[in-house]
This record gives structure tokens, C-alpha cells and sequence, in this order.
């Protein structure tokens, strides 16, 4: 019998993703670690400095090696309790929840109940019409591999109730959404990450079945499975063990999901999810093990990056491929990954919403390193906000980021989420404020201005909002955000882009490595008219000119500046990506 181990504390304090960020997080080569205690003492700390300081409520783990499984648990279901999170605690998983909308496609696709090539179209109602482009239109394989050329959320995506931003989103707004849509790039041409696209293949193939999605879920997967907490519908036992979610140090409400429900709705336990990355890891004996393999294949082009297979997200390092996908909501986050035909599997999931990601992969590979971690500033100031107002926090902010900047998170982020929760909130006097000061703060933020003039086009300001979506597309030349609202305000936006072009031999000078940290090198190549980079373990994506030297990512928000010596040789580049600077030297030519 497989030995199990659990580390438990109990923590006693009272004080949404894929998102994917490509490239300040990597995995490197993938060495043995299968040395090193499975939980390490460093892990083990890590996650306590990350409980004590306030920047997560609780964390269960669960890893597998070989036939063994190791849980560990640390921190509290909730701030207004002393109850301790563990392996049988029920999360928000989140994203996690595509994997297994792109499971139950592998199994229909393996009973001949659909095919991966099948034409949307055939699915939808009379009277609703996917979106053709040049001639190509959206098939299934489309919507689980996100080229589809759907957006990350449609724009008729407004909710009654921000703190439960999924539940009133009807069929007939999604299907209102696709009807009128037109796609700005071919279809099954490039990647472009959708909750929309998977949420639609979830609602497709249950309908398809004459089902609610959770029907399918459950008929389909949990069922079979032994799943018994793996649902979306919280059993009365269920929410007797549920983590309360949080954000910002503060309890948070569950998201609910109607239509969309494949993109992110389920809900679940580390034990079970443990069992279900067995499964896939070939571990257990399963009945979905052919769906699962499928599901693990990249359904992409060869040579398409980044490689995806229905749901889940693919990465080759050295003679290793890493299977994985995280899941965030607005109080949870959550990691799940192994290592393709290997012995190891793990399982992060957490009721707050800051990452856990780098947890996860560094259970998966040693060398993929851990962040610094340091309690957020917004803590700091939601509390001086609500004792002695907006204008007393912006200047502690300043104060504090002046004279003690090590000793808090200053991330973009962080203001960018505590202003939102303002924002939804209506009070648009401490918004305007918080995102006003992020710009201060990240003056090379496209999304931080985007931010700003969001707020400044509520308040009726709309011609100071337009000024700040030029600055954002100015920075980031491809802020669909910006773009989007530009055209609504009848700004053209093509005159803020432009189309630079860039002398091939130019381009050609570019080509080489750069080192940005040891083990970390970004290569770039030119591939005919176009340049694209590629950091260590992640895919290789195309980077578009704002000048000569300054190129932008469509995929993240990140620039990268070529820089040369005093004799005109192109020396190093500059990667700026969520308000860093990473400058490597160059190391290799052509």
C-alpha cells in the first residue's frame, strides 16, 4: 500500500489565472530532486512566512513520488477562526477546472460523441452563427487549446454583483456575445488564453449531452473516478469543511457559474485532487485513462508554442514535459502539475487569492525558484484607509515605499486589486486615487494607466480617461483593454499603434542569447521578417517593434530593449515585466 504522510498545523491569528506570467517565472532544467525531502524544511517556511505576514489565509499541499503521498497543511480556514486547513478542506479550484472540461471533450471525442475538428457551429441553436475568419471557423480543438480567437472574457460581460462576477452570465449573453463577434487574428493561428472560449466548450458539450455541466462533470468524471468531493454544488458536508476564501486579508464570497461554468467553477479537495493527478500520472488504474492521455497531447500545430492539450498547458525541459495548469478566483488560488510518464505530481491550493504558483513548481523541480515574499503594502493602507482616509494612506504609501521598501510587496498588482475592489464598490473617490497613485508609482505600466482612466470614464472625465488609454497603448501598444475603449469613444486607434517597420538587417542584429539570470537565458531568433524570443522552459512568442530597439510581447504585458556599447554592437537587453528591470549581457551571436 502506498505510504501517505501528513504534516499538519494549526495556525491561530486573527488579523483570478494563465494568469500565466511566462517570464519572470520559469522552470529550469529539470534535475533530480527526488533526493531532498519531498516537503522540505524551505517549503515548509516558506509557507509559514507566507501565512504569518498576511499574504495567504491557509495552504494545503499534496505530492506524490512514486506511490507515496506526502500532504502538508498549514494556516486557517478563516481569519475569524482557529480551525486549521488540511487535505480534506474544499477549495475553489478554479482554472483548474479546464482540465477537466478538456477531459470530458477526450471522452466524448473517444465514444464518438464529437470529434476535435468538429465545426462550433454544428453545436450551436438556430439562429446563432460562430464567427468566421478568412474563410476558417472555430472547431472544438480551438476552444480547449485557447486559438479559438475569442477574447479572455466577452464584453457584454458586465455583473450585477462584482463580488460574484459569474453567476448571472445567462446562455443567452454568451450566445448574444458570439453571434456578434468578430475576430481580430485567424482562427487556430495564435494562442490567446479564454475563459470565454472554454467556458462555451463546457456549455457546447453538455448541451450536446442534454445536460448541466455539473450533470456531465459528475456522470462523466467525479462518479467514475471516486471523486465524491469534486462538484460544483456544495453538499451540505462540503460547507461544513469549506476554506473560506479572501483577498486582501479580508473574507471574500464563492463564485458562482452559470453558463460559464467549465472555465473555472468547480469545487474540490486536495485529497481528491491528489487522486485525480494519480489518475492521470498513470499511478491508479483508471477508466478515463485513453481520455487522459489524449488530453495530455498537445493538440496544437508542430512547432506551435506554447504547446496545449485539451485543458491542460504542456513544457518541455531537457527529456521532461511538465503537465499543468493553475486556477485562481477572487479568494482562492490553485496549482496542479506532474511530470509527463514520470513519478511526480503536485497539488498547491490555497484560500487567498495571492499565487502559489512558484510553490508548485519548485515541488516540481528544485531549481525553479521560490519568490521573496513580503506582506503586501495594501494591508497597510485598506486599514488607513478605513481609519483615516484616502489622502492619509497615499501619503503613508510614499512614506513608507520612501523609507521602508523592503520591508512590504510594492507590486503594481497590489494596488491594482485594492483599487478594483473600490471600483465595483462605486466608491470611485479612494479608486481614483489608488489608481492615480499606481501610476506615480509604475509609470511603465500600461495596465496601471488603463486603470486610471477606466475610473476617470466612470466619473464622466472622458477626456482625461482618453489621454490615459494613449498613454497605456504607448506603453504597451497592444492593451486590448485601451484599444477597445479608444474605439468605443471614437478614438482611431490604428494612428496611437502604428505599423513599424524595421530593416531586416536591424532585425538580424537582434539574434543571439542574453543571460538575464544564471540558468536563465533568453534566446532570440529571426523567423523572416519577424523576431521572436524564447526563455529558458517556456515558448517561444513573437515580439513586435514599438521603435528600433524596443520590442512588447502580445501574450504578457512585458517589453524588451536591445542595448549597445559604445561601438554600436548590440551588448545586452533590458526585460521590463511587472514593473522590474532585468537587464542580461549578451552571450552568444547569430
Amino acid at each position: 500500500m502506498a505510504q501517505i504522510k501528513n504534516y499538519s498545523k494549526v495556525f491561530k491569528n486573527n488579523s483570478f489565472a494563465y494568469t500565466l506570467t511566462l517570464l519572470i517565472y520559469f522552470l529550469g532544467s529539470m534535475g533530480d530532486s527526488h533526493a531532498q525531502e519531498i516537503i522540505s524544511e524551505e517549503i515548509q517556511k516558506t509557507i509559514g512566512t507566507r501565512i504569518d505576514n498576511g499574504v495567504n489565509t491557509g495552504i494545503v499541499i499534496g505530492v506524490i513520488d512514486g506511490e507515496n503521498v506526502s500532504y502538508y497543511s498549514y494556516g486557517a480556514r478563516s481569519l475569524n477562526g482557529n480551525e486549521p486547513v488540511n487535505e480534506k478542506s474544499v477549495f475553489e479550484i478554479g482554472s483548474i477546472s479546464k482540465t477537466f472540461t478538456g477531459l470530458l471533450l477526450a471522452d466524448m471525442v473517444l465514444k464518438n460523441e464529437v470529434k476535435l475538428d468538429d465545426e462550433l457551429q454544428k453545436y450551436l441553436p438556430q439562429g446563432i452563427t460562430a464567427p468566421v475568419q478568412n474563410g476558417e471557423t472555430i472547431k472544438l480543438v480551438h476552444l480547449a487549446n485557447h486559438t479559438s480567437s475569442l477574447p479572455r472574457m466577452p464584453d457584454n460581460f458586465s455583473p450585477s454583483n462584482p463580488d460574484n462576477p459569474f453567476s448571472d452570465y445567462s446562455k443567452e449573453r454568451l450566445y448574444e456575445f458570439l453571434n456578434g463577434y468578430e475576430p481580430h487574428r485567424d482562427i487556430g493561428s495564435e494562442y490567446e488564453y479564454s475563459n470565454y472560449g472554454v467556458g462555451l466548450l463546457g456549455h457546447v458539450l453538455a448541451s450536446r449531452k442534454g445536460k448541466s455541466y455539473e450533470e456531465l462533470l459528475l456522470e462523466r468524471i467525479s462518479k467514475p473516478l471516486g471523486l465524491k468531493e469534486t462538484k460544483i454544488t456544495l453538499s451540505p458536508k462540503m460547507r461544513r469543511k469549506l476554506a473560506v476564501g479572501h483577498s486582501m486579508g479580508v473574507e471574500v464570497s464563492n463564485w458562482d457559474f452559470e453558463t460559464l461554468a467549465g472555465a473555472g467553477a468547480i469545487r474540490s479537495t486536495a485529497m481528491d485532487m491528489v487522486q485525480f493527478l494519480k489518475f492521470n500520472m498513470g499511478v491508479d488504474d483508471s477508466p478515463l485513462d485513453e481520455a487522459m492521455r489524449l488530453s495530455h497531447t498537445n493538440s496544437r500545430k508542430e512547432g506551435a508554442k506554447p504547446m496545449v492539450g485539451l485543458g491542460w498547458h504542456l513544457i518541455s525541459a531537457d527529456n521532461d514535459e511538465v503537465v499543468w495548469h493553475n486556477g485562481g478566483t477572487g479568494g482562492y488560488s490553485t496549482f496542479i502539475g506532474f511530470i509527463k510518464d514520470g513519478k511526480k505530481g503536485v497539488v498547491v491550493l490555497s484560500n487567498s487569492n495571492a499565487s502559489i504558483d512558484d510553490i508548485g513548481l519548485h515541488l516540481l523541480n528544485s531549481k525553479s525558484p521560490l519568490k521573496e515574499v513580503k506582506p503586501s503594502i495594501v494591508i497597510k493602507i485598506k486599514k488607513t484607509i478605513d481609519a483615516e482616509g484616502i489622502e492619509k494612506a497615499v501619503a503613508t504609501y510614499w512614506d513608507l515605499k520612501n523609507n521602508n521598501a523592503e520591508d512590504y510587496n510594492f507590486s503594481e498588482n497590489e494596488l491594482e486589486n485594492l483599487a478594483y475592489s473600490y471600483f465595483t464598490s462605486d466608491k470611485l473617490k479612494e479608486a481614483l486615487a489608488l489608481t492615480k497613485l499606481n501610476t506615480e508609482a509604475h509609470p511603465t505600466s500600461s495596465s496601471a494607466f488603463a486603470s486610471y482612466a477606466d475610473v476617470l470614464l466612470k466619473q464622466g472625465d472622458s477626456l482625461k480617461a482618453i489621454e490615459n488609454y494613449k498613454k497605456a497603448i504607448v506603453i504597451h501598444p497592444d492593451n486590448q483593454r485601451a484599444i477597445k475603449q479608444l474605439e468605443e469613444l471614437g478614438i482611431n486607434t490604428e494612428t496611437q499603434v502604428g505599423d513599424i517597420k524595421i530593416d531586416n538587417s536591424i532585425l538580424e542584429s537582434y539574434v543571439g542569447r542574453y543571460e538575464l539570470a544564471p540558468s536563465f537565458i533568453l534566446s532570440v531568433r529571426k523567423d523572416g521578417n519577424q523576431i521572436k524570443a524564447q526563455a529558458t522552459g517556456q515558448p517561444e512568442f513573437p515580439i513586435y517593434p514599438k521603435s528600433e530597439n524596443v520590442f512588447f510581447l502580445k501574450v504578457v504585458e512585458a517589453q524588451l530593449t536591445f542595448n549597445t556599447d559604445e561601438n554600436g554592437e548590440v551588448a545586452s537587453v533590458t526585460l521590463l515585466q511587472g514593473g522590474q528591470e532585468i537587464t542580461g549581457k549578451r552571450i552568444e551571436n547569430n
